[in-house]
């Protein structure tokens, strides 16, 4: 297969319009997220922790070279949704830690040059919050107005016909005051009223709360759901409901088009007033968590004045088709998108989304590594995918998510399993009986750890290595322009081709070239080079002139001479 690559007019993304010095440290920052309760046990119990955390911060700093930890939900709470059902949001859950822990976790970052950033969850509380508590009582508590209360339809059934993440209606009867309440997620998560003005002043000062003691940002959990049609029109059904392959959802979610229980434009007010909080504080972001919207609807959350989100996640590439030609289109309309001054932030996998390995294969994980962590943006890898993890299957007794213990409920569990450090019987974990693990330890752990992939100098996580530490030496796959260059990848044909694209900034030049197929291609570039870095160590360092045979699964990226007349800006 033969990969012809003319040179067109090239397509230039925006310039971010900004000098190093200028830059935000978050440009170019690879930021991690870790899934505390199974990431590493720091006190003996069988479950992740801050400890556990703050215990393996030289492997992220030093060993993976990351400069962001996004931390996951830590807070008080029952731990149905494994955190995110929050019972308070200024203490901290004590099988994860302290606040005297969070304290040391942040100074211990710090010194290593790493930002904390932690997940702020604003949709709703758990319903052992003392402000539900306070609500539910009586519909004449001055509380009662913090949560979306409505009546019965005259028939006695609920409001209107929204359907729940979690399955089933999201409104849930209250026998006592005669009411439904709103729950988006499970029934145990009511929804938080955000245009009740107590409730945002309480929860901006949530925000102020961890600022002060060092966190470096947020992650807000479902941005996009913070307002409602406050008519509560019902939604219209989904004229082709079906699963969404890309995501872990239960299957009533995909019933109804989802327009009048979320992404009402008053949202946008909401995300102005936490990003005024944030820039109270220095150096601070805010990251978001959007569903999987049309591009020229996900950039909307910069704001008009760029005054909202700083990176809110551009999840559509999640469910983008693995072809060189969907992907080309997808990140052409991300371009053309993105406003001028913004930056996005990409990811392939969550904790919500199947794992790499397991949606891809193991081969074409290490390419997507690779395509991840050179394109133009922040990349934000999920624990584990450096070891190339994948989805395990956990037993019925064992299953922590809530989700899944629903009726035809779908969990997360087995995305979510404990990240092994070494070969022994539990991983390197946790010192406690395997039995006692939050979840299981993956079956794969002979091979799938730390300690076994730093001695395979051909590892994934020896790849991932190698791919920050080139980004970090390189001013152009950090923060250089991009542009796309031809390939055979076209969305219309029969294989997944070849996703080619180019980085420069300056005098370094970067091409990147990429083989999503189970085929050789000939892959003919504009500049010559040599390989900097290959899925296949053995290829590192080999001259490229100006042509290059990529085996299945293979992707390289080729360190362009600054000499190279061939390649230069203005084109």
């Amino acid at each position: 297969m033969t990969a012809q690559l003319p040179l067109p007019s090239p397509h230039i993304a925006p310039s971010s319009a900004s000098t190093p010095a200028e830059r935000p440290w978050w440009h170019g920052a690879v930021i991690y997220e870790n899934h505390l309760p199974t990431f590493r046990d720091g006190d003996g119990d069988g479950i992740g922790d801050l400890q556990g955390l703050t215990d393996s911060l030289d492997y992220l700093a030093e060993t993976l070279d990351v400069d962001g930890i996004w931390v996951g939900p830590f807070f008080r709470s029952p731990l149905l949704d494994q955190g995110f059902d929050i019972s308070d949001y200024r203490d901290i859950e004590p099988v994860f830690g302290t606040l005297d822990a969070f304290g040391r976790l942040v100074s211990a970052a710090h010194e290593r040059g790493l930002k904390i950033i932690v997940d702020y969850v604003p949709n709703h509380t758990s319903d052992q919050h003392p402000w539900f508590l306070e609500s539910r009582s009586s519909r004449d508590n001055p509380m009662r107005d913090w949560y979306v209360w409505a009546d019965p339809r005259p028939d006695g059934s609920p409001p209107n016909n929204w359907v729940s993440e979690a399955g089933g209606s999201v409104w849930e009867w209250d026998e006592r005051t005669g009411q439904y309440y709103l729950h988006s997620h499970l029934k145990e998560q009511p929804d938080l009223n955000w245009r009740n003005p107590q409730v945002r002043a309480e929860m901006l000062d949530v925000l102020r709360f961890w600022l002060d003691r060092g966190a470096d940002g947020f992650r807000i959990d479902v941005a996009h759901m913070l307002m409602k049609d406050p008519e509560l029109r019902d939604n219209p059904p989904s004229p082709g409901a079906g699963a969404n392959q890309y995501d872990v959802q239960h299957p009533d979610f995909h019933t109804q088009l989802h327009i009048h229980d979320r992404l009402h434009p008053d949202v946008h007010g909401v995300l102005k007033d936490i990003r005024k909080v944030l820039d109270e504080y220095d150096g601070r972001v805010a990251i978001a968590e959007i569903e999987a919207l049309d591009w020229h609807e996900w950039a909307a959350f910069f704001g008009s004045e760029l005054d909202e989100v700083h990176l809110p996640f551009a999840f559509r590439l999640i469910e983008t088709s693995w072809r060189a030609g969907s992907l080309a289109e997808e990140l052409r309309r991300l371009d053309e998108a993105l406003p001028r001054g913004a930056w996005p932030i990409l990811a392939l996998g969550n904790h919500d989304r199947p794992r790499l390995a397991t949606r891809l294969g193991k081969g074409q994980a290490r390419v997507a590594a690779m395509m991840l962590l050179t394109l133009r943006g922040t990349p934000c890898l999920f624990y584990g995918d450096e070891l190339g993890m994948r989805d395990q299957p956990v037993p019925a007794e064992r299953q922590r998510d809530y989700f899944g213990l629903v009726s035809d409920g779908v969990s997360r569990d087995p995305i979510r399993t404990p990240m092994a450090w070494g070969p022994e019987p539990g991983g390197g974990f946790s010192t406690a009986p395997p039995d006692e693990f939050w979840l299981p330890v993956s079956v794969e752990k002979d091979t799938v750890n730390v300690a076994t992939q730093l001695a395979d100098k051909d590892s994934m996580l020896n790849l991932y290595r190698r791919l920050t530490g080139v980004r970090r030496e390189s001013a152009a796959l950090r923060h250089g322009d991009w542009r796309l260059l031809p390939s055979e990848g076209d969305s219309t044909e029969p294989g997944p081709g070849v996703l080619t694209y180019e980085r420069w900034l300056g005098n370094d030049r970067k091409i990147v070239a990429l083989n999503l197929s189970a085929s050789d291609c000939l892959v003919r570039l504009p500049a010559g080079g040599a390989v900097a870095v290959c899925t296949d160590v053995a290829r590192e360092g080999e001259p490229v002139a100006g042509q290059i045979v990529l085996g299945p699964d293979e992707g390289v990226v080729v360190d362009v001479p600054s000499t190279d007349a061939s390649v230069r800006e203005g084109r």
